[in-house]
């Protein structure tokens, strides 16, 4: 009973973890990338304040908006919120470990895609239609290119459970051609999903070119505050699970003590401002590209999920 409980109180100190730190990741990019473009950027606590100032102000709501309109946010938010808190961060093995299955993540990440789309169409404006219209014509080719990567690290460790996939890494981690290729994909997957440059600009409202804030115009107040926080969760969840597959140094065993959690949590938060400064310097090198060539952008992420895959079942047959 004693170990269920401190198992259930890790658990609960994951999922409040990477909710804590969502905010302070976006606003470490947004800092390093105003200095490196020889700016002062704002505080790195403000996304927190932009919150705050979100959850105190009225939230507008159309005439026509459905029941939907209203009830997306929160769900977009419960989606994200659960596939981040399933991602092992700090230490593998947690009470709802069995969970954290590469499939089951994506399913999630979908989930909260398609109520981002629907509740862009729902009040029938044209930026809302545009920028659910771009948001499905991005998935249509994320999602099997996310399938892909999965079933080359599936096949690489046997599973696609996270646990098993970092504990797996960590005992018999070799350099693979096959890694490298999802590896890269993932990547690309990555940046797409959160709406980062060269397939988005997340600091521009330009409608001609914009995704994701096409589809959240609309809101306002608390409800655009549950939004942000969800995107800024996503951003963290991929960071995580780029993290956890490939870079699973540092995650505490099942049952370890306070020391090793300690050691793992501090370790996690080395990891996502190593890969804030890594996506933020890539940002900074590279112009954002037409909407209609990031569709060859993700087929690239597409194409090389299935060589990986194919890689490994050629290896095998001989």
């Amino acid at each position: 009973m004693g170990l269920s409980l401190v198992d259930l109180a890790v658990q609960g100190v994951q999922m409040l973890l990477v909710l804590a730190l969502a905010p302070l990741l976006l606003g470490f990019t947004r800092k390093v990338k105003a200095r490196l473009l020889l700016r002062q950027g704002p505080p790195i606590v403000q996304p927190y304040r932009d919150l705050i100032r979100l959850i105190r102000k009225e939230a507008i709501v159309a005439e026509n908006a459905s029941w939907l309109f209203r009830a997306g946010p929160y769900l977009i938010f419960a989606a994200t919120w659960v596939a981040a808190a399933l991602v092992p961060t700090f230490a593998t093995g947690l009470q709802f470990s069995w969970t954290a299955d590469l499939i089951a993540i994506t399913a999630l990440l979908g989930s909260a895609r398609m109520f981002l789309a629907l509740v862009g169409m729902d009040i029938g404006t044209s930026f809302g239609g545009l920028g659910s219209s771009r948001e499905v014509m991005f998935a249509s080719l994320a999602e099997p290119a996310m399938i892909m990567i999965v079933f080359t690290v599936a096949l690489v460790a046997g599973s696609t459970q996270l646990s098993h996939v970092a504990t797996f890494m960590l005992t018999h981690g070799s350099l693979r051609v096959s890694l490298g290729l999802a590896l890269i994909g993932l990547v690309i997957v990555a940046i797409a999903e959160n709406a980062r440059i060269p397939v988005d600009n997340p600091a521009t409202h330009l409608e001609l070119t914009m995704v994701h804030e096409a589809m959240v115009l609309e809101y306002s107040g608390r409800h655009l505050a549950v939004i942000e926080l969800a995107a800024a969760l996503k951003l963290l969840l991929y960071i995580s699970l780029i993290a956890c597959i490939f870079v699973p140094w540092g995650l505490a065993p099942s049952g370890a003590g306070i020391a090793a959690y300690a050691i793992g949590a501090v370790t996690y938060v080395a990891k996502l401002a190593v890969g804030g400064f890594l996506l933020v310097a890539f940002e900074t090198s590279i112009a954002k590209m037409r909407v209609f060539r990031v569709p060859e952008f993700l087929g690239v992420a597409l194409m090389l999920g299935l060589l990986g895959t194919l890689l490994l079942f050629m290896s095998r047959s001989f």
